[in-house]
């Protein structure tokens, strides 16, 4: 057989080089839209003209649409630059979804770009896995050379199983790009194959390799049979190399536990497929048989050794039987009875297993029944839905985002610098298995605030020093200097608070952000309580959150958050001993229903000076210093609905003189010395304490995501999904999304009645969720946030 590859050209001239772009959102173009996935181009010359016109990036391109050719004028927010390498490939992708995901699996472009003539890979035929080896990579069209667009594929040689499910011999519409028996080639876009990495360096040197058709009888691709301790097995050949003077054949057991493991046995003991009987025995000595098992072993072992990345709490992706994968996470390591391969117990994440971590009535680990596996470590790789996925901050020389300064690894995102980091698809924390509450929280405890990053340099102790570490270099710290965390760095999170919390479901199970929050910060990082609440005079409690309880109120329609915390604390005499930094607030519930209210409006500042214990406050009535307070006052509808009554003595007599209030026991208030002597010197101007909403979480049907308040705009809202989209099926990823969001501020400036009247469906944009799903409200005080 022949190979055959594109002949290299001289390099274009400035005035002939293209950019190409692929858009990573729909784009609505008069009567067109131009679907995500769609790919342009604009030639080099052209762009630089227009930079030098305007002095810095543009915010909108003016490309031309390789579907149709049509010239078009979109926004540069939503096109990602592509390598000429990488775009040729990607044009041979017709479906645009299964392009896009093609581009955001940056392991599969990297492999293409990399792949050579004569490489081994997989191609999936009618959902089955076939070997075949690269003998054509380039264009196939017949005007290919004229056009510069033309998409690249691979010309595939398939072999074993594979063979005679082709289409043809190497020629496409009477052009010969290389030579193969017929019905034994297929020429495929880049998302029909996947490389298979080369194992052996020794394959990668430059020395002409020997047709090894014309020197042995077994080839690439042929079924062999042969002895596997000491149980005779099949698989196919991947390798025929020499070392010495003695050949070796790399084979693909069939009943391995993935298609990347490889076994180096002799020549002279395995048996071609055409030979294979079921009388088959093979004649040798058994010193011969001892010698080959050995050689088996240290193969293993050398295999082995290339897993040492693998531990437990990994990762992992195993392929079964037909091809098809299983993920899950390593449980235990170690020797099972009677079998001499290093094992791994893996919990898996779906119900494929046989076992809950026992094997021959002896526990290893635990897990839910049918969730556990017991393979070999070899048959384990790292899960790919982790490792495929590379996020490079864009240019803004060349994508035309905005300008912003330089972030620092530590400093949390705002204005310009949010947008610019944290905008669009595959941006914020990746999810995985049930981490919506994980990541919501984490997106909008650091991505642009600083108020908890006490938790990130806490000096702490070994056992949480290592939590600590993980959560500020591995999450908070690409999040805000990339705007992406991969899902394996959550996971890594998750394991460590499994491990920590004493609970095995933190890996796989829902959970709520509250018990997230109080295990990391209590229990494990042991930080200093946010709140210092006391009710009654009784003794001081502390904690982390503070959860909302009242009773069902019928004049409360479409309640704000400084209503209802007023109302839950008046209704169990709690008071704040100290202005706290950080006051996370967890909505109300209502008996078996999820929330009590279906609206809840935002307060962007809440209002705590009236909350605080032994602090100055002012007459509800004239403004002067307050010396007593009434509850009833609160509830009477006389008065407005919100804010705490309290008076000074003169206007609490005046107000108390009317029949229906007679019956009212105002209590005293503490007024504070220095307020007590300038109360005498004439009326002093109260300050008042006010904290600032900086996050929202919502929920929806069990699923979490938050709104993010990244500046001090009323418009200046995000918001986060970290399971918004998904790339493939089971086996796939899921494509956090971050998106401006200011269609809020419209709602947040409607009086409460408006807002009562609007109805969800018919809301702009994700502000439904904020007002009619929230669940949790996040709070800051810049000022104290300095001393705590």
């Amino acid at each position: 057989m022949t190979t055959a590859v594109v002949p290299s050209s001289p390099l274009p001239s400035l005035e002939d080089r293209h950019m190409y772009y692929i858009l990573t959102d729909d784009f609505p173009y008069g009567s067109k839209l131009f679907q995500a996935g769609s790919m342009c181009f604009l030639k080099e010359k052209t762009y630089l003209h227009s930079i030098a016109c305007v002095g810095t990036s543009t915010q909108y391109l003016r490309v031309t649409m390789l579907d149709d050719n049509s010239i078009v004028t979109i926004k540069a927010e939503i096109l990602h630059p592509l390598p000429e390498e990488e775009a040729v490939f990607l044009l041979a992708i017709n479906t645009l979804s299964e392009r896009l995901n093609c581009f955001l699996d940056r392991h599969s472009l990297e492999e293409a770009v990399k792949a050579t003539v004569g490489q081994q890979v997989t191609v999936d035929l009618n959902q089955q896995l076939f070997t075949g080896t690269i003998r054509y990579i380039g264009k196939i069209s017949k005007n290919s050379s004229s056009s510069p667009h033309s998409p690249s594929y691979f010309g595939v040689e398939l072999q074993g199983g594979g063979e005679g499910r082709g289409h043809c011999d190497g020629t496409y519409n009477g052009s010969e790009y290389f030579k193969c028996k017929q019905n034994h080639g297929l020429f495929l876009p880049v998302n029909k194959i996947k490389f298979i990495p080369v194992l052996d360096c020794d394959s990668m040197k430059e020395e002409p390799q020997p047709d090894v058709d014309e020197i042995v009888p077994v080839k690439v691709g042929d079924t062999v049979g042969f002895y596997l301790d000491e149980v005779f097995r099949q698989g196919v050949a991947m390798d025929v190399h020499k070392e010495g003077t003695q050949w070796f054949v790399k084979v693909c057991p069939e009943e391995e536990g993935t298609t990347d493991v490889f076994r180096e046995i002799p020549m002279d003991s395995v048996v071609k497929e055409g030979l294979l009987s079921s009388e088959f025995e093979p004649d040798m000595a058994p010193g011969s048989l001892r010698q080959i098992k050995r050689e088996r072993s240290e193969s293993g072992e050398d295999l082995e050794s290339g897993k040492h990345s693998l531990d437990v709490n990994s990762v992992v992706q195993i392929t079964l039987d037909k091809g098809n994968s299983v993920t899950g996470i390593i449980r235990w390591l170690g020797y099972l009875p009677n079998i001499k391969h290093r094992m791994a117990g893996v919990e898996l994440d779906q119900e494929k297993g046989i076992t809950d971590g026992e094997w021959q009535g002896m526990r290893y680990f635990h897990c839910p029944p049918k969730r556990g596996l017991f393979v070999k470590l070899q048959s384990c790789q790292p899960d790919m839905r982790f490792q495929s996925v590379s996020i490079t901050p864009l240019d803004a020389s060349t994508s035309g985002e905005i300008d912003g300064p330089q972030v620092l690894a530590n400093s949390p995102l705002e204005n310009g610098a949010a947008v610019q980091v944290l905008q669009g698809r595959m941006r914020g924390i990746q999810g995985h298995c049930n981490s919506c509450y994980m990541d919501a929280a984490l997106f909008s405890l650091f991505s642009c605030t600083s108020v908890l990053d006490s938790m990130l340099f806490k000096p702490s102790l070994p056992p949480s020093g290592h939590v600590q570490k993980i959560l500020r270099d591995e999450i908070v710290n690409p999040l805000r200097r990339n705007g992406f965390v991969a899902a394996s760095s959550v996971m890594h999170l998750r394991e460590q608070l499994t491990e920590k919390g004493q609970c095995s479901s933190f890996t796989t199970s829902e959970k709520d952000p509250e018990e997230f929050l109080n295990l990391i910060m209590h229990h494990i990082l042991g930080i200093e309580p946010l709140l210092k609440l006391q009710s009654g005079g009784q003794k001081e409690q502390e904690c982390y959150y503070y959860q909302i309880f009242i009773d069902k109120q019928e004049d409360l329609v479409v309640p704000n958050v400084q209503q209802l915390v007023e109302h839950s604390f008046l209704s169990s005499s709690l008071k704040l001993v100290e202005i706290p930094s950080c006051f996370i607030i967890q909505m109300p519930r209502f008996g078996k229903e999820y929330k009590m209210f279906s609206k809840i409006i935002p307060s962007l500042e809440l209002d705590i000076t009236d909350l605080l214990l032994d602090s100055p406050r002012e007459c509800f009535v004239c403004g002067d210093i307050a010396t007593q307070e009434c509850s009833e006052c609160f509830r009477d509808a006389v008065f407005a609905d919100m804010g705490m009554k309290q008076y000074c003595n003169s206007c609490c007599r005046q107000v108390h003189s009317h029949y229906r209030r007679k019956t009212h026991r105002p209590t005293t208030l503490h007024v504070p010395e220095a307020f007590q002597v300038r109360s005498q010197m004439g009326s002093p101007r109260i300050p008042r304490e006010r904290m600032e909403l900086f996050a929202v979480l919502c929920i929806e049907t069990s699923h979490y995501v938050s709104f993010v308040k990244y500046g001090p705009e009323k418009e200046n809202w995000m918001f986060f999904d970290s399971m918004a989209d998904r790339h493939g099926d089971e086996n796939g990823y899921n494509i956090p999304i971050v998106k401006l969001c200011p269609e809020v501020a419209k709602y947040l400036q409607l009086p409460g009645a408006a807002l009562a009247m609007e109805q969800p469906r018919d809301m702009e944009g994700v502000a439904k969720r904020l007002f009619c799903d929230a669940y949790m409200y996040m709070y800051q005080s810049k000022k104290m946030s300095l001393y705590k």
